[in-house]
Formats: C-alpha cells, sequence, structure tokens
C-alpha cells in the first residue's frame, strides 16, 4: 500500500517536531555574555612607564599589558647578581683548607714521631677546622646571594603585568605616567567561549540536562543560528518567577559574535 507524499510530509515535520524539547515553541529568551570579565590591577603599587594596548584590542594569555617605572628595581638586580656571581670568597676559602690539610698532614706525621709538641699539633687541627668552616661559610654565603638575586627578580617580574586570559580589552581606566595600585588598570573580556545564560519555566524541570545540546539565535542583525551545549543547571528554583537558570558554552573561535546580545535558545536532546 502506497503512502500519499503528503502524509509523509506531515509524518517528517511530526518526527522532527518531536525532537524538540516542549515548552519551548518560540525558544526561550536569553542573553550572550562573556565567558569572564577581567580587572588588570598591579599587585605592587608603582608609577605606570607604559601600558601597550588599548580599547578593542585582542589580547593573549602571557602578553605584557603594563610596565611599572622599575630603575631602582634594576639596579638592585644588577647588585644582586654580582653578589652572587662572586668567587673570591669561596676560592681564598677553599685555598686555605688545602693549606690546612697540608699543615695538618706534616704536623701529624711530626707528632707521631714524637718530634713536635702537643700544642703545635692542636694548632693544626684547629687551623684544619676553621679553614673548613670557613669555606662553609663562604658557601652558605654565595648561596644567599643567590636567593637574593631571586628575590630581585621577583620583585622586577611584578613590575611588569601580562594578560591572563586570551581575550578583548574592554576598557583602559589608567594611564602612563598615573600611579598603580588597587585600582583597576585594564579590564578585559574573555569571548571565546561565550556563556549563554537562560531563566528556563518551572515546567522544563527534569527536561533540561548537562552535555544537552542546543541552537541559539542572536537579536538581529546577528540572527544566524550557533551551536551551544548546557554546561550548568541550577538546582534551585526561583520562587518569584518560577523560573531557574540555565547555562550554556557557545564556542566562539573567530570572534565573530560579540558578548552583550538578546538571543532566543531551543534545546534539543
Amino acid at each position: 500500500m502506497r503512502i500519499p507524499i503528503a502524509s509523509l510530509l506531515v509524518l517528517v515535520v511530526a518526527v522532527l517536531a518531536g525532537s524538540v524539547v516542549a515548552d519551548q515553541p518560540t525558544g526561550l529568551d536569553c542573553l550572550v555574555q562573556s565567558w569572564e570579565t577581567v580587572a588588570v590591577a598591579s599587585p605592587v603599587e608603582g608609577l605606570i612607564e607604559q601600558i601597550t594596548v588599548d580599547r578593542g584590542d585582542l589580547v593573549t594569555r602571557g602578553q605584557v599589558l603594563v610596565v611599572l617605572e622599575s630603575s631602582m628595581e634594576r639596579a638592585s638586580l644588577e647588585v644582586a647578581r654580582a653578589r652572587a656571581l662572586t668567587e673570591a670568597g669561596i676560592k681564598s676559602s677553599q685555598a686555605r683548607v688545602e693549606f690546612g690539610d697540608r699543615r695538618y698532614t706534616r704536623t701529624l706525621d711530626l707528632f707521631k714521631k714524637e718530634l713536635v709538641p702537643l700544642r703545635e699539633m692542636d694548632e693544626a687541627e684547629t687551623g684544619k677546622v676553621l679553614a673548613d668552616l670557613a669555606l662553609l661559610e663562604a658557601l652558605e654565603n654565595r648561596k644567599l646571594a643567590e636567593l637574593e638575586q631571586r628575590r630581585v627578580e621577583a620583585a622586577l617580574a611584578q613590575r611588569t603585568i601580562v594578560s591572563p586570559i586570551n581575550g578583548v580589552v574592554v576598557e583602559r581606566v589608567l594611564g602612563p605616567g598615573e600611579a598603580a595600585g588597587r585600582a583597576p588598570i585594564l579590564k578585559l573580556a574573555q569571548i571565546d567561549p561565550l556563556r549563554v545564560e537562560v531563566f528556563a519555566p518551572v515546567t522544563m524541570l527534569g527536561k533540561i540536562w548537562a552535555g544537552m545540546q542546543a541552537r541559539v539565535i542572536p537579536e538581529a542583525p546577528l540572527n544566524r543560528t550557533y551551536n551551544a551545549r548546557v554546561i550548568v543547571v541550577d538546582r534551585v528554583v526561583d520562587p518569584a518567577s518560577g523560573t531557574f537558570g540555565v547555562r550554556l558554552e557557545l564556542a566562539n573561535a573567530d570572534y565573530g559574535l560579540p558578548a552583550g546580545l538578546k538571543c532566543k535558545v531551543r534545546f534539543f536532546p
């Protein structure tokens, strides 16, 4: 028995309609937001020497954004490096150790033959011990100098501020010549991926779950369809509105979709 073409079309439409979660005939309202917004500040106080980016610039993780005036720190680093590379104290102590060993060996041989008194033997042994301690002190001083160099390097590194994320500069709050402290210098936004926030009606509880696929359609003029994935479904319902929150992740590798747009979303099991 043949099935009329019109009946087949109705059947196909019915199947496709059944693949969409109910209670969302026109899609749910949503908002496209940046994945993360960061206010970049300085860990130390200082005068801003240079800001390498401006509003709208794309930045990558680890990129230098701000440089503080650091002439004092650079000078301190040169001193610390010079101290860490000093070898004179160690070499002189090593020479004393070698001399003390030779003297102790000679004196011990003579002492065994009863050719030198006990006092001279005691002086040779004490000199050897003191030379060993002097070498140990010189090595410890060099280790402290190396640690001081690392401390100064860390202090200097704090005066170069890098981007913690891949994203875009939203705002430049301060400029060169201004004092950096607790106030933010720049504001960054990570827009790959994007975060889509939805408030779904309580009737959809149990019909949306993490990992579920969805289609997001931003407002005009960017009203094309984007694929997204559910990553968070709130377990607490807002009694005032009768809704619960849902968060989706939307890939935006080409940065083609800006954050801040209103949108519609439909969920697919």
